[in-house]
């Protein structure tokens, strides 16, 4: 196995990496104080002009849609293994540097999905604006009234009326409907209550100004409220045509993974970023207070936590570069086991060096002085989002048991 960059990509992670320096570190003070100024203007979903200044600025620096594999993207001729660099260095910013170079989540997913399935009405109307960062998207998959981590049994309701569908049902935790650009939702919901357990549900198109969807609320993550938002979403006789369903009828649950599978590399190497980060301000923490007579760096136990950290973020990132190498050589299907241990490997890590970073800085460390209690409680999600830990640990369970129990 070979995870070298490419020298296009090598090319593309010198250019990031100093587009972050220049530009997006010294953007973050600033987006947390124009972030202020308009919640406290009634404002909070509205986004910072300091997003847009970035944006325009990575575009032209040609840092933009680098998610898009080589299938899609020949100019870019990133493989997934690529990119994955590229992710991490965006996750040691994640408010600011996913957006500013157009390869934020939920929207690269959407892209995906709109890319390889969608019509060309479809690609025209939604695909080319969100390649141009002209506006945003959703994707409602979760409902509060049932276990959304057994996703058949997703209850929103889809029914055929001549040439429309009609939906009702209620989602949540639908990430980015609360940001003003957000125009289109990717739903998932039954199409055929009654049809085979894994061919139920399709994926339909919702404008987010449809008549009868209602964002409820913005749901808040330990205490914190993202400027994009993640929210409930009531839909009650919402009518759209059926030229908006995406794929074939029924065919959600095949759509779906298409979506999440180089989706997690990309929420994966991010995570990574995020703890190679916390592990920096770690480091700088150690060497700069002093107690018990000499510097924190100099305490066993906090070597032995900088120590842990950084052989906990070397080992997840190995694996994720496997899973990613898998992918480009042999397919998404080859690689799905190990697409499910990185999705429990790397947020648990993540989080256990952000833990660490937080204990260091003491009082400090929980406060909002410093940006590792927000990072932890993003964090701490995606050992919920796109499936619970203990889903993805079952599935790498039975591949093992496989073998064992004759299956």
């Amino acid at each position: 196995m070979d995870f070298d960059p490419s020298p296009k990509a090598q090319e593309y992670i010198e250019r990031l990496t100093e587009f972050m320096d220049s530009h997006v570190y010294p953007a973050e003070p600033v987006y947390e104080t124009q972030r202020d100024e308009l919640t406290a203007a009634g404002q909070p979903h509205q986004v910072p002009p300091i997003v847009e200044d970035l944006k325009r600025e990575a575009r032209a620096r040609g840092l933009w849609n680098l998610f898009l594999p080589d299938s899609q993207d020949p100019a870019h001729g990133l493989s997934v293994t690529d990119y994955a660099s590229l992710a991490e260095i965006t996750g040691r910013s994640p408010q600011l540097a996913p957006e500013a170079i157009n390869c934020a989540a939920p929207d690269t997913g959407n892209m995906e999905l709109l890319h390889l399935f969608g019509t060309d009405e479809q690609k025209k109307q939604w695909l080319e604006p969100l390649l141009d960062g002209e506006i945003r998207s959703c994707f409602g998959m979760t409902e509060p009234d049932v276990a959304s981590s057994d996703a058949r049994n997703i209850s929103t309701s889809v029914v055929r009326d001549g040439d429309d569908y009609v939906i009702n049902g209620r989602k949540w935790w639908t990430s980015g409907a609360a940001d003003p650009r957000c125009k289109v939702m990717i739903l998932m919901g039954k199409t055929d209550p009654d049809g085979p357990t894994y061919a139920q549900q399709s994926m339909i198109l919702v404008p987010m100004d449809s008549p009868g969807l209602e964002v409820v609320r913005d749901l808040s993550v330990f205490g914190y409220h993202d400027q994009h938002g993640h929210c409930e979403i009531r839909l009650t006789d919402v009518r759209v045509p059926v030229t908006n369903r995406l794929g074939e009828e029924n065919s959600a649950f095949a759509l779906a993974q298409k979506r999440l599978g180089p989706g997690r590399i990309h929420h994966c190497m991010r995570a990574i970023g995020m703890a190679e980060r916390a592990l920096d301000a770690m480091c700088r923490r150690a060497v700069s207070r002093v107690a018990f007579g000499k510097e924190l760096a100099r305490q066993g136990v906090v070597q032995q936590w900088i120590a842990e950290s950084r052989m906990a973020i070397e080992q997840a990132r190995l694996l994720t570069l496997k899973t990613a190498w898998l992918i480009d050589k042999k397919g998404f299907q080859a690689a799905r086991t190990e697409v499910a241990a990185i999705k429990v490997v790397v947020p648990q890590m993540a989080t256990a060096v952000l833990d660490k970073a937080i204990q260091l800085h003491g009082g400090g460390g929980v406060s909002g002085d410093f940006p590792l209690a927000r990072a932890y409680a993003g964090l701490r999600t995606l050992r919920l989002a796109d499936g619970p830990d203990e889903v993805h640990i079952m599935s790498v369970a039975r591949t093992e048991l496989a073998p064992y129990l004759g299956k």
